[in-house]
Order: structure tokens, then C-alpha cells, then sequence
């Protein structure tokens, strides 16, 4: 009689424990290729890695659930997130009241700005967008940074880029006269050449100072609670300084 009820003990125990195993939800975070040190892909792993990767993962751990990581270039970030094919934005993404229309952030995670590179040999002191009126420059499609630019007008052409590595690469080409982009990435990419044709300008002042977040879609109150006290946790922990410290953002 006892042996019996052992082995139906053990078999209640192995099913609950299978049953708590699946019960872990998955989420799929969406994160783009090209934004080192945030988002990029390790071509020796062929995986997507970087600081808001590890954020992501340390999150998971702590509020027990898995995540995938999927990649997505940034213009296509909101209309996957709002048709459902991710549950997550995990790139560099900053809150915008624009964003906010469409899509709910988690509390800020870290402060980000914008910046400008040029050619190396342009030594004209620029501090605002203004001062590049009438040249032709690059910015990455659907983000702050374009938005802010389309309103300050003035120039002869804005072209739009899928990656900040196109932006640079155009301006060491001579294809345009500047980029913008984000700050970290752009100084991470150019604190890795020597050489380099292109520099940023030390007298530019950022127009933009936003914080960096996660997002799901609207009305997703679940998931967001899980991240909020997932991002609440790294901060209290020091999670988040070592993450930074790691790639080279502290």
C-alpha cells in the first residue's frame, strides 16, 4: 500500500512539475542587426547579441519567462509589435509622446542622446541641426532624430537609411555631407577603427535627450508589469551598471 502511494506520489509530483515547465510563457523581442554595442549580429555566432540582449535575458531570468530574440529592422519595430508578430521592442528605443500614441513603454531604463559625424577634415564648429542647412545629409528612417529633422527644414536633401553603419559609410564616402544618429552607437563604432575617415563633432549640442525603454503593444498590461519590475529589479541590483560597464556605455 505504501508503495503505491509513493509511485502515485511521484507521478502526481513529475506531472505538476511538467505542468509549472510549461505553464513559463515565451515572448519574442524584436532587435535590429546593425546598433552596436545595444543590438547587433555576432557574424562568429551568427546570433544577435549585445547589452539590451543581456538586459532582456537578465529580465527573463527574474521574472520567469523565456524570450527569443528576433531580428527587425527599427522601421518595422512598431508594425510588427501592433500586428502581433512580436511581443517585445528591445532595441535602443526611446519614448516619444509620437511612440506613446501607438505603443506602451516600460519606466526608463537609461538616458540617450543624438549625434553628428562628419568627414574628418570638416572642421567647421556645428551646434545645431540648423548650421547644416542647405547640405545634403543622412538620418535612420522612423526614429526622433528624423522627425526632428523633417521640422527643422532647411536642407537640400534628407536621406533616409535602414542602419547607422549605411549612415556613416555614406558620409566617409562623400555621399553626404553629415549623419545623425545615436550618440553610444556612433561612439562605439568609432572608438573601433583606426583611422577612421569620419569623426564626430565635439561642439555639436543635442537637440534630443530621451530615455531609452521596452515596449509591447497597447493594452498588453501583463507583460508590461513583468517588465517594469524586471527593469526595477537590474536597477536596484546593479544589474544594469554592469551591463553598461560591459559594453562600454559607463
Amino acid at each position: 500500500m505504501f508503495i503505491k502511494k509513493a509511485i502515485t506520489f511521484g507521478i502526481f509530483a513529475s506531472l505538476l512539475y511538467a505542468s509549472t515547465v510549461a505553464a513559463e510563457p515565451t515572448y519574442t523581442a524584436a532587435a535590429t542587426t546593425t546598433g552596436n554595442p545595444f543590438t547587433f549580429l555576432d557574424v562568429k555566432t551568427n546570433k544577435i547579441d549585445g547589452m539590451m540582449v543581456d538586459l532582456m535575458h537578465a529580465i527573463a531570468e527574474d521574472q520567469d519567462f523565456k524570450v527569443e530574440i528576433q531580428a527587425v529592422p527599427f522601421q518595422a519595430m512598431i508594425p510588427s509589435l501592433q500586428g502581433g508578430k512580436i511581443d517585445i521592442m528591445a532595441a535602443a528605443v526611446t519614448i516619444t509622446p509620437e511612440r506613446e500614441k501607438n505603443i506602451d513603454f516600460t519606466m526608463p531604463i537609461f538616458p540617450y542622446t543624438d549625434a553628428v559625424v562628419v568627414p574628418v577634415d570638416d572642421n567647421r564648429e556645428y551646434r545645431t541641426a540648423e548650421d547644416f542647412a542647405g547640405k545634403t545629409i543622412g538620418v535612420q528612417g522612423g526614429t526622433a532624430f528624423y522627425d526632428h529633422l523633417k521640422r527643422v527644414g532647411g536642407f537640400k536633401e534628407i536621406k533616409t537609411y535602414n542602419s547607422i553603419a549605411d549612415i556613416m559609410r555614406d558620409v566617409a564616402l562623400g555621399r553626404i555631407s553629415a549623419g545623425f544618429a545615436d550618440a553610444p552607437i556612433m561612439q562605439y563604432r568609432l572608438s573601433q577603427e583606426k583611422d577612421s575617415p569620419i569623426k564626430l563633432v565635439p561642439t555639436y549640442e543635442p537637440f534630443y535627450h530621451g530615455q531609452v525603454a521596452l515596449a509591447v503593444r497597447q493594452g498588453n498590461t501583463e507583460l508590461l508589469s513583468k517588465l517594469n519590475a524586471g527593469v526595477e529589479k537590474i536597477k536596484s541590483d546593479g544589474t544594469l551598471e554592469e551591463l553598461q560597464k560591459k559594453w562600454g556605455l559607463r
